[in-house]
């Protein structure tokens, strides 16, 4: 509590207004300091990362396509195939490796029901290596 000096006897007399300047001056420091401190308080963690000598997965030269038309039907590679010698034209087409990869492309307006019908055909043909082909959009502005 601050006191002033009365003109008329020289008492004090108290004074009960709140300086708050000195309350100012405290915060406008507080936020200085915040706001320096701040972007030295993120985590930035920097680590230098080894080099890997493995040799990247081989990729098949000729992957199969399996292609499920708007009209539901099929075609592996280039020829069409009909769902019930699906799997023999698949060997055919594979050479029989059972162990390459099988690409499924399918057009935009087939119901999803039936692109997984497919890929059951697929995997009943002994196939397990199943992979979904789509195209690259534009990333959106």
């Amino acid at each position: 509590m601050a006191g002033r000096i009365s003109e008329d006897g020289g008492e004090l007399d108290e004074n009960s207004e709140i300086n708050v300047t000195p309350f100012i001056d405290v915060m406008l420091v507080l936020l200085i300091i915040f706001m320096v401190a701040a972007p030295l308080a993120t985590v930035d963690v920097k680590v230098d990362l080894p080099q890997s000598a493995a040799k990247p997965t081989p990729h098949d030269d000729k992957p199969v396509f399996v292609t499920l038309k708007s009209d539901l039907t099929l075609a592996v590679g280039n020829e069409e195939a009909a769902r019930e010698t699906f799997s023999s034209v698949l060997d055919r087409v594979s050479g029989a490796n059972r162990e390459r990869r099988v690409l499924l492309r399918a057009d935009r307006l087939v119901d999803y029901g039936e692109l997984m019908a497919v890929m059951n055909l697929i995997q009943r043909a002994g196939y397990s290596r199943i992979a979904l082909v789509g195209l690259e959009a534009a990333p959106a502005p």
